[in-house]
């Protein structure tokens, strides 16, 4: 049996308060959650809160070559809703964002985002087909919304009504670890597989 070694992959994840964990210390976000059970990765949190599309493709050069990651985690879109942004426009700044991210040499993930039912249907079904099509179209992988299972559950929510509190966010970590991990993971075996740096072990 052949076993592979690991190597240390980089994820740069570009995100909203929902990533930047508005409202709590930064320690007890989803993001170092991930980094505590991923010890042997780098996540590089360039989130911020407010951001939108635009200012996610606005900053996304600087942190490509900051970073360098292997992989890019897109969470970026609920700011476009709240303020009733044209979903065609969001959907026009992530097909930038993924095509940069691509561009640096990173894989894509994608986390779907859904605005609040106050919006209306027509809104809603558009701003949620935006990440279903550049899913289908760029050939990213799709994310579902995290909080999708947080929100309706107020104990888990911040008084605003929007953000997850403390103690909803071991709940974001074990809901996002999996994809999370399986991509760093499949990053990892393919660095070590790679003619010029492959180490392997007969057992």
């Amino acid at each position: 049996m052949v076993s592979v070694s690991s190597h240390a992959a980089t994820m740069l994840i570009v995100g909203d308060s929902l990533g930047a964990s508005y409202g709590l210390n930064e320690k007890d976000g989803w993001v170092e959650g991930l980094r505590k059970a991923l010890p042997e990765h780098t996540l590089v949190n360039g989130s911020v809160s407010g951001e939108t599309s635009a200012g996610g493709l606005r900053r996304l050069p600087a942190l490509l070559d900051s970073a360098a990651p292997d992989i890019v985690l897109i969470e970026l879109g609920g700011n476009d809703g709240l303020r009733g942004f044209p979903p065609q426009q969001l959907q026009n700044n992530l097909t930038k964002m993924i095509a940069l991210a691509k561009q640096s040499g990173a894989q894509v993930m994608l986390s779907e985002v859904m605005v609040p039912p106050n919006y209306g249907p027509r809104y809603e079904k558009a701003f949620m087909n935006v990440y279903q099509t550049l899913a289908q179209d760029s050939e990213v992988t799709l994310i579902p919304f995290f909080m999708k299972e947080i929100a309706p559950h107020p104990e888990l929510m911040q008084r605003d009504g929007i953000h997850p509190n403390k103690q909803a966010q071991p709940k974001i970590t074990e809901f996002m670890l999996p994809y999370v991990e399986k991509a760093l993971n499949s990053v990892s075996a393919n660095t070590v597989n790679h003619p010029n740096q492959q180490q392997l072990s007969a057992n």
